[in-house]
């Protein structure tokens, strides 16, 4: 298996959808491709073609989930991700790796590297930050989202404002008081689009008295 081989399939594949196919097709693909060497997935990841890149993230990502994954070679798919950023462009590709990808690799490890990508002046850099601390939520350890979310509360990309709403909701989950404490402390100041990602679990009244505070804060001085 080598990239040529995964870009030739996804073409035979393309010709049942007329050239649009469908993201399903190259998970399922992606996962049929699992084994393939890393500097091969590196081939496809640098890959003018954005579905040969979404194929190269799926298939790091069905790596990092393959409990059989060998210490060296979780690592070596961390590196793949980390090392070739440049080319994880969009936020659908971060999404897709950088749970497990990331994530998983540094759960048991020093997370500096998190809270470094988080100062990145590339916005899909930070965006990996804050989306890496899924795989910490499920085990239940919200700490580094909420500190990450820290970071990035003033963050003018609407990509990285999205993650930083939806992961601190996510992270509620497991704790709302210490989510409503993140809020009580940053609604008036984070842009409304990621309180309005945060809040949206909320029952009613809850969500409009963190509304209403961002609201009163942005009225000009003396109205």
């Amino acid at each position: 298996m080598n990239a040529k081989e995964f870009i030739e399939t996804l073409k035979i594949i393309g010709q049942d959808y007329s050239g649009e196919i469908p993201k399903r097709e190259i998970f399922s693909l992606a996962k049929e491709y699992q084994q393939i060497p890393v500097f091969e997935v590196v081939k496809l990841l640098k890959d003018k073609n954005d579905n040969h890149r979404l194929g190269a993230v799926s298939i790091l990502d069905w790596k990092a989930r393959n409990k059989k994954i060998s210490v060296e070679e979780k690592k070596d798919t961390y590196r793949a991700y980390i090392d070739n950023h440049k080319w994880i462009n969009s936020w659908g590709l971060v999404d897709r790796a950088a749970p497990y990808v990331v994530g998983g690799y540094l759960y048991d490890k020093d997370k500096n590297p998190l809270y470094d990508l988080a100062k990145s002046k590339n916005p899909m850099e930070r965006r990996t930050a804050i989306v890496s601390t899924y795989y910490f939520i499920r085990k239940n350890e919200i700490e580094d989202t909420f500190k990450i979310a820290e970071i990035l509360v003033h963050d003018t990309d609407e990509y990285v404002q999205k993650a930083v709403g939806s992961w601190i909701r996510e992270a509620g989950k497991r704790n709302e008081e210490k989510l409503k404490k993140f809020l009580d402390k940053h609604a008036t100041e984070m842009p409304r689009i990621t309180l309005r990602y945060a809040i949206e679990k909320f029952n009613k009244e809850t969500k409009e008295y963190y509304l209403n505070l961002k609201k009163q804060a942005e009225k000009p001085a003396g109205n």
